[in-house]
């Protein structure tokens, strides 16, 4: 290695020579597969919905955007992504093979979830769709005159019952701060028609003969077909969750069954569809705790499943659970079934998240259920989601599996339910195959096998930094000597993390390991606690005395010329009390560039709180503040051109607008800088920039905008990665083992890894009818 090589040079040479030698060796991957790899689980699932046709195929979605199916009773699962966040799915009660799905509009899928298509509003009335905000938030306007705009709530399907011999569908549509509008079709979702409105939230919708019972609010109420609307009896202090069943397999029948839970945790019934709530709340409750989600089988009305929290059975804070319980004769009766206090539950057949559970408090951590759903028609099978985890049971509750992640050797690969942010796949210098996951709430994860298995890799990291990874420098010459970056503080560099606090209340720090990431110290003197969102080592820099630097997300850049033992603030330019450091990238010209994010999406451009980029060019001893494309208020990431240092690009966030936002996308310079030129913005929220360096002309991008895109050009041109179609997307990073293949991070869908020209014949939402606003 040539003492006078700058970092940018060094990385360069030691990742072609690395891509080079396997692209020698690696075996030709299936060109057409996408694959979500990791250990599984990482997030909140919602909304277990399983099909009153077949109870091995169930559908749910998430608290990010994805939504999940699977045909072999939760063994494995497939993503799917409907261009927004998924509210409620719905199964057809006549075809098997029909599915529904609720967010700013109806989508239907007539092969099991596998495609779907928007069935409302209609696509061809002049429908747009919208991508707002920090968050790209999904939203619809249409000239459907029937379409109320705002989020499905509730869906509700009716079978034919004679007439045109076509389905009734009923939808509730909220907005914050209107009232609930529910629109119905008679007609298969032909026509649709504004048929009622309620003041607060629809959390149900039965059809109920010729109308609908909707329960929401306080109360149930019945809706005419003529949309008149009548009051039934309500529950004093609200209702958080609410299901239904019957007590015939008549879908117009008058006999339904409402189960529900109050605001103040207690359990009702009303089995006269509405008109009348008697409490059921179970003795075990005695003096503590509360119940919160309930499910009931359809076609077993008597059958119920409630999850409680911080139900007190015995003496001690040991004894105080969350869990499940069970009834089987309306109510009468309760039986626990699940419960988990400081330890997972008896008759769970668990994974890593009960394992790095335990190893986090020794408090209660297991949540209590989320949602719960029962087979319509077979009550011993029953799924309940909590904050990291989905999980099941085929016996009445006498056994549950955590259906998550699978064991593989000894570690653990997913089943395809993954919700988990990431921020880098990097790999082991000295050994390809030895792959680091760098994620949100679940920490660091390492695989030795390639990806084929994972395993938890955060012992020595303090509690209080364990939540997230976000960046991890490797020693080129000592093997096994990794720095980190790590934080408390997850979902950086999003401004909801800061709107309430100061960015310098966060936690995190700098570690080093010595073994590969088995193991880690804090190695952090010098910089206050504070999370460190990126690291850079230079490889010129002497072994044994590494020069590193870290961003410290709220207090600025910090230089280590000892290995990283002590650390010394280098802000010398860097303007604001509270700079938001980022990023570093380094160029062969021996230049440092630091990207600074923005305080706010709404500020303009001239606001202080704007994002920043910022260039040294003597080893972060001073700062000099740069021009950014006009308008470029939200920078995101920097890349060089590694045959010539003039050559950047820059990625950016848009300005929140009223239909579209604006000045996002990606930019040029080829004057290091001094004037830039748009190439890409037709997405307004990118990430960050890959080249490839083998073949520096071909650039990747990704978003928050439901795509990735790759160019031959320089950026001149650009092509949609097909397959790739998850809504909030990171990073891309080649992959050195597989030529052609790459990996795409993402905030909420974990890893994908598939063809970086991507696939043909995708399983996708038809999105060529609805345009994007710009």
């Amino acid at each position: 290695m040539l003492p006078n090589m700058s970092i940018r040079g060094n990385l360069g040479c030691a990742i072609l020579l690395v891509l080079a030698t396997l692209a020698c060796s690696a075996q030709k991957p299936d060109s057409n597969t996408w694959k979500v790899i990791g250990p599984g689980g990482g997030g909140t699932t919602i909304g277990p919905t399983i099909s009153p046709h077949d109870s091995s195929l169930v559908v749910e979605h998430c608290d990010m955007t994805g939504g999940y199916v699977t045909r072999d009773n939760g063994e494995s699962w497939r993503m799917f992504n409907l261009r927004g966040g998924i509210n409620v799915l719905a199964f057809d009660p006549s075809d098997p093979e029909a599915i529904y799905a609720g967010n700013a509009g109806l989508w239907r899928s007539g092969d099991g979830g596998r495609s779907w298509k928007m069935l409302f509003p209609s696509p061809v009335r002049n429908t747009v769709e919208h991508q707002i905000g920090d968050h790209s938030d999904y939203a619809l306007t249409s000239s459907d005159p029937a379409y109320p705009g705002g989020d499905v709530s509730a869906i509700a399907i009716a079978p034919p019952t004679g007439g045109n011999g076509q389905e009734h569908f009923y939808l509730s549509f909220e907005q914050r701060g209107q009232p609930t509008v529910i629109v119905s079709s008679l007609d298969g979702g032909a026509n649709w028609k504004r048929l009622a409105s309620l003041p607060e939230r629809v959390l149900l919708l039965i059809p109920q003969g010729s109308g609908l019972i909707a329960v929401s609010g306080s109360a149930a109420y019945r809706i005419g077909a003529d949309g008149k609307i009548t009051e039934l009896d309500a529950i004093p202090t609200g209702i958080r969750a609410a299901s239904a069943a019957r007590s015939g397999d008549s879908v117009g029948g008058d006999a339904v069954w409402i189960y529900a839970t109050s605001h103040d945790g207690r359990a009702y019934l009303s089995p006269d569809s509405g008109q009348h709530w008697r409490p059921v709340t179970p003795a075990l409750q005695q003096s503590s705790g509360r119940f919160e989600a309930i499910a009931a089988s359809d076609r077993h009305p008597e059958v119920a499943y409630a999850g409680f929290r911080g139900l007190q059975i015995g003496e001690g804070k040991e004894n105080l659970y969350n869990g499940i319980a069970k009834t089987m004769d309306g109510g009468q009766n309760w039986k626990i079934v699940f419960k988990e206090s400081i330890h997972p539950a008896a008759n769970l057949s668990g994974t890593w998240i009960e394992q790095r559970a335990q190893q986090e408090s020794s408090d209660i951590w297991f949540d209590t259920p989320y949602s719960l759903g029962v087979a319509p028609a077979n009550p011993d099978v029953a799924y309940a989601t909590d904050l990291f985890r989905t999980y099941r049971t085929l016996d009445g509750g006498a056994t549950w599996q955590e259906m998550n992640s699978r064991q593989a050797g000894s570690g653990w690969t997913s089943r395809g339910l993954d919700v988990t942010t990431n921020y880098g796949i990097q790999f082991d210098p000295f050994d390809s195959r030895h792959i680091y996951m760098d994620n949100t709430d679940m920490g660091l994860f390492q695989s030795t096998d390639g990806g084929q298995s994972w395993l938890s890799s955060t012992e020595g990291i303090p509690s209080n930094w364990r939540n997230t990874t976000y960046w991890l420098a490797f020693d080129p010459v000592q093997h096994g000597l990794i720095w980190g970056a790590f934080s408390g503080a997850h979902d950086l560099p999003r401004p909801k993390m800061w709107r309430n606090r100061s960015p310098q209340t966060f936690t995190g720090g700098v570690a080093v390991s010595s073994d590969g990431g088995n193991h880690w110290q804090p190695s952090n003197a010098g910089i206050p606690s504070d999370s460190i969102t990126h690291i850079l080592l230079d490889p010129a820099s002497p072994v044994g005395s590494r020069t590193l630097y870290a961003c410290a997300f709220g207090r600025g850049v910090y230089k280590s010329t000892d290995n990283g033992h002590s650390w010394t603030q280098k802000n010398n330019g860097i303007e604001g009390k509270e700079p938001f450091a980022w990023r570093i990238t380094a160029s062969r010209d021996g230049s440092l560039y630091l990207v600074v994010a923005r305080r706010s999406e709404r500020q303009d451009s001239s606001a202080a709180g704007a994002g920043a980029l910022y260039r040294s060019r003597d080893m972060a001893e001073h700062w000099q503040r740069m021009d950014m494309p006009a308008g470029v208020t939200g920078p995101t990431g920097l890349e060089i051109d590694t045959r010539n240092p003039q050559r950047l690009y820059l990625t950016a966030w848009g300005q929140e607008g009223e239909s579209a936002d604006r000045n996002g996308g990606v930019y040029a310079s080829d004057d290091g800088g001094k004037t830039w030129r748009a190439l890409f913005t037709e997405s307004q929220h990118v990430y960050d920039l890959t080249i490839d360096p083998l073949h520096p002309d071909t650039i990747y991008i990704c978003g928050f905008d439901a795509a990735a895109y790759r160019s031959t050009d320089r950026g001149a041109h650009w092509t949609r990665i097909q397959g790739y179609d998850f809504k909030w997307g990171h990073r891309i990073i080649l992959d050195p083992n597989n030529p052609g293949q790459i990996y795409i991070t993402t905030y909420g869908g974990g890893v994908w890894h598939g063809p970086a020209t991507g696939a043909a014949n995708p399983p996708e939402a038809d999105q060529s009818r609805v345009p994007i606003a710009h």
